[in-house]
This record gives C-alpha cells, structure tokens and sequence, in this order.
C-alpha cells in the first residue's frame, strides 16, 4: 500500500515537500492614482482597495515596499476625458505625472505602466471610435505614444492592455526608435472578454458607453487562439506574456506553461477578487484560506508573475520577504 499520508502528517513536513511555494516577489500590486489632493477614497465594489491623489500615493507605495512585492501595475484615473483619449498621451496627465512622482520617492518599485485608452475615452472603448466601430490601426499610434510618455515619465516596463491588433509590434518598434531598446513589454496576450472586470471598471470609470468590448477582447470558449495570441505577442516582442483572467483560464495557463518557455503572468482581476472579499465579509469563507488557495493554483498552472489586489494581504500572511 502506498502511504500518501505519511508525509502530510505534520506541518513541517507538509512545509518540507510542498511542490508549490508562493513568494512576495511573484507579485504585482495595482495601483489608481487620480487627479486632486489629499485623496484616498475605498472602491466601493472593491473593499480594502483604494483611488489615491498623487500627493498620497506614498502611503500605499510604502506599503508595498516593506511587504518585499516587487512591483505595482499603475493605472490613471483622468477628469478630463475626450474622443482621442488624450490624456493617456499628455506629458502632463495624471499617468505621468504619477509615474514622475512614483519613481523619484520609490525608485526601487518595478513600475508597470498600462497602456490602454478606456480609462481616457468619453466613449469608454480601447481605440478610437468611429460611427460606433472600434478601429484597430488608427489607435495604435496613440498606444505608442503613449507607451513612450510613459517611459519617458520613468516607467519600467509597458503593458498594452486594449487587444487591439499589432499593438505590441507598435509599441515596440516607438521604444526602439527612441532609444528605449530594454524597455520590457508585457503583453495582456490573451485577455478574454469576461465578466469578471466589473468592478475594476468601477474603479477606473471605464465602462464604455455603447456596446461591450467583444470585438477586440477574445471569446470565452476560444482556447486553441488564446495559444495564437500569446504567440502573436512574442513573435511581435512582448518580454512576458499574459493571461487574464486567471482563476477561469487555468486551463489556458497550463498550456501557455507548456507551450512557451516565456515569463508568464496571471492577473487575479477585480471581480475575483470581490467575490472572495464580498464572501468572506459574509462569513461564509476563510478569506486567507481561499486567496492563498487561489494564488497556489496560479503558480502550479504555470504562472511565474500574478498581478493581484490581494498581494498586501498575502505577504503579510506567508510572512516573508
């Protein structure tokens, strides 16, 4: 008979031949900084998440810098929104000026700028709109442009969000022809189109004002493209590749871990994350139960990198830098 139990007895020796093992330094922490001052306002759909002004963002980058998280994935929460999603690429939005703050206070924070015009757009939508069709080549300029700025602002590395086609081709080829030659790029390679965003759209103000984003983000039942795009993504020259959202595409994760012998990243998306917080202020869950559980099964699907709302929490629960 073989004895499985044997080594599950005790804690150390659960601890002595545990397979998979979760690390502060897997983890990116989002970050929404916004315009005004003195501001740290709770996501009401997102409990112990919060929009900072500039003026603020230490409290959190503080934080994050302790805890040994090797870095935050920032997004900018503009006033003004237009058409052309202008702010994304102003040297003086928000983004950039946050980005500007963020690497003079905490140059040691890997600082990820997303690359996307939703949070910028009055309509809403990833790219440019024209007589309700999102248009793929006529926003990817703006995506490179706004990629530069950010570098430019001090960034570390870009992450295209808005699955608009060649987008990372462009963004590459922009860093290139400006001299930012080992600016990484990490690809939202294959990024479904899911009902799990709500509330990060809450958080950010970018719910589109017509229609859904199911022309330029994947279909849900596509798992054999989902392996096209991530390898569309490193043929382009993304560095790290994606796939979001994590807990429903571990099946996706999987073969993305034995296909590609890439950085792979995970993002743990809002509204994965609102349901555990919105169970566990019920009772019905062990909060730290869960998230751990749910991290663990990232990183044994093959994730090197998650991108999570819970890393705070789970460096303070696993103890160690």
């Amino acid at each position: 008979m073989n004895r499985f139990r044997r080594l599950r007895k005790t804690e150390a020796l659960r601890d002595l031949v545990a397979e998979t093992r979760l690390s502060p330094k897997d983890l990116i922490y989002p970050v929404f900084v916004k315009e005004g001052s003195d501001i740290r306002e709770e996501i009401p759909s997102m409990p112990g998440v919060f929009r900072y002004s500039i003026d603020r963002l230490d409290e959190i980058l503080d934080k994050v810098e302790e805890t040994g998280i090797s870095g935050i994935l920032l997004f900018g929460v503009p006033d003004k929104k237009d058409e052309q999603g202008s702010g994304a690429y102003d040297p003086d939005g928000i983004l950039q000026r946050a980005i500007r703050s963020i690497k003079s206070s905490h140059p040691g924070i890997i600082l990820i700028s997303d690359i996307c015009l939703c949070e910028y757009t009055s309509h809403g939508h990833c790219g440019l709109v024209c007589e309700g069709e999102i248009l793929n080549d006529e926003t990817l300029p703006l995506l490179a442009k706004m990629a530069v700025e950010s570098v430019q602002s001090g960034a570390d590395m870009v992450a295209p969000s808005d699955m608009m086609d060649g987008d990372v081709e462009a963004i590459r080829t922009a860093l290139d022809e400006e001299g930012y030659e080992d600016i990484p790029i990490m690809g939202y390679s294959a990024k479904f189109a899911s009902g799990y965003y709500g509330p990060f759209r809450d958080a950010a103000g970018s719910t589109p004002h017509f229609g859904d984003r199911r022309s330029y983000q994947m279909d849900v039942r596509n798992g054999r493209e989902a392996i096209r795009e991530l390898e569309n993504d490193i043929e382009m020259g993304a560095d790290i590749i994606m796939v979001k959202p994590a807990l429903s595409c571990l099946d996706i994760v999987r073969e993305a871990r034995s296909e590609f012998r890439y950085p792979l990243a995970v993002y743990n998306v809002s509204g994965e994350y609102s349901m555990v917080k919105a169970a566990a202020l019920q009772g019905w869950i062990d909060e730290r139960r869960v998230v751990l559980e749910n991290l663990t099964a990232m990183k044994r699907a093959g994730a090197d990198i998650i991108i999570t709302y819970h890393a705070i929490d789970v460096c303070e629960w696993i103890g160690e830098k």
